[in-house]
């Protein structure tokens, strides 16, 4: 009788030991049935509780008799858990659930940055991919001592950012996110000689962006920048004013109209370019790339002057001399009154 109920134990011992086995090497805690991964974050400072809310608030709801004992001899459960974003494949068990969540295997996230205006526009597009919210880093971009500890001014800090699309951590903070900033700032200048012909021209890099900014923001069409380039470029070695309406409309913050009025040219700001001469102090916008390398690529001509076609094409027409523009501009007034806009 002893030895049967020996038996009975040890069998019962060997099918708990196996069940245990089983159940956390082989059955999936993210369920077969899933049609995609599952995503997680855990967010930075997370106890193990939080971490684990964070698993079941994604779905994966692990039996915590064996899941917890298993989270600690494995090493993952600790006062502040690992950080991240985690993508867990379908049919993922427990073992391989802390693996991936205890050694980091982060799945980075996509930062889009494209064309967005001034750094707290960078700093809102930023946080909608990464744990880090806005606030925090426009804090960090208002920040004049860190500011000019890598070089930069309040109003020089949008060159900073080039539009691309960047991979990054989700837990980024806001220093690793400038810190990675930085180093696609100095790969995109060092690429296709941009620093030599920006030293050719006699400007910086900042210069050439804030330049770029304007080319920009005066057409979209990437086969009329390096003309307008060209005209930029020629009005300032000539020491005329740029008179660019995009810098008035900047400095007035009068974003969204449909014409500059005098009101907006006239007004006294350092970046109007009607009332200052030379580059504003800094960018008024993210310039397109291909607007970067067309002020570093400008067409050579003579032209000083251009004027908007009025004929909904967004194109210009450009003239060398003042009688020449005048012309245009009867040719804009006439498009504009044969499309009943004037």
């Amino acid at each position: 009788m002893v030895k049967k109920t020996l038996f009975a134990l040890i069998l019962i011992g060997i099918l708990l030991v196996g069940y245990a086995y089983y159940s956390i090497t082989v059955v999936p805690v993210v369920p077969d049935s899933l049609e995609q991964p599952v995503v997680i974050t855990i967010p930075s400072g997370a106890n193990y509780e939080q971490a684990m809310d964070s698993l079941a608030a994604a779905g994966v709801t692990p039996n915590r008799a064996i899941f917890d004992p298993l989270a600690e001899r494995m090493a993952w459960k600790r006062e502040t858990m690992r950080s991240g974003r985690f993508v867990l494949p379908v049919g993922t068990s427990m073992v391989g659930l802390i693996r991936k969540l205890r050694n980091g295997s982060q799945q980075a996230v996509k930062v889009i940055l494209n064309l967005e205006r001034e750094p707290m526009n960078v700093a809102a597009k930023a946080a909608r991919f990464l744990e880090t919210d806005s606030l925090s880093l426009v804090r960090l971009f208002q920040n004049e001592a860190f500011i000019d500890s890598i070089g930069y001014s309040k109003e020089t800090l949008q060159t900073l950012f080039i539009p691309n699309t960047y991979e990054l951590y989700w837990n980024a903070s806001p220093r690793e996110f400038v810190a990675r900033m930085i180093k696609e700032h100095d790969r995109f200048w060092k690429a296709d000689g941009r620093l030599e012909k920006a030293k050719a021209k006699g400007l910086t890099p900042a210069e050439i962006y804030t330049l770029a900014s304007i080319v920009y923001s005066e057409s979209l069409a990437e086969s009329e920048q390096p003309r307008i380039a060209g005209l930029y470029l020629n009005r300032i070695r000539q020491g005329m004013k740029l008179q660019s309406d995009p810098t008035a409309v900047f400095a007035t913050r009068a974003f969204g109209i449909k014409r500059v009025l005098n009101e907006h040219i006239q007004f006294e700001h350092p970046y109007n370019t009607y009332t200052n001469y030379g580059l504003p102090p800094g960018p008024i916008t993210m310039p397109s790339v291909s607007a970067i390398d067309a002020v570093l690529n400008p067409e050579s001509h003579d032209y000083v002057y251009m004027c908007a076609k009025g004929d909904n094409s967004g194109l210009h027409n450009f003239a060398k001399t003042l009688a020449g523009h005048s012309r245009n501009i009867a040719v804009y007034v006439a498009n504009l009154r044969a499309r009943g806009l004037r």
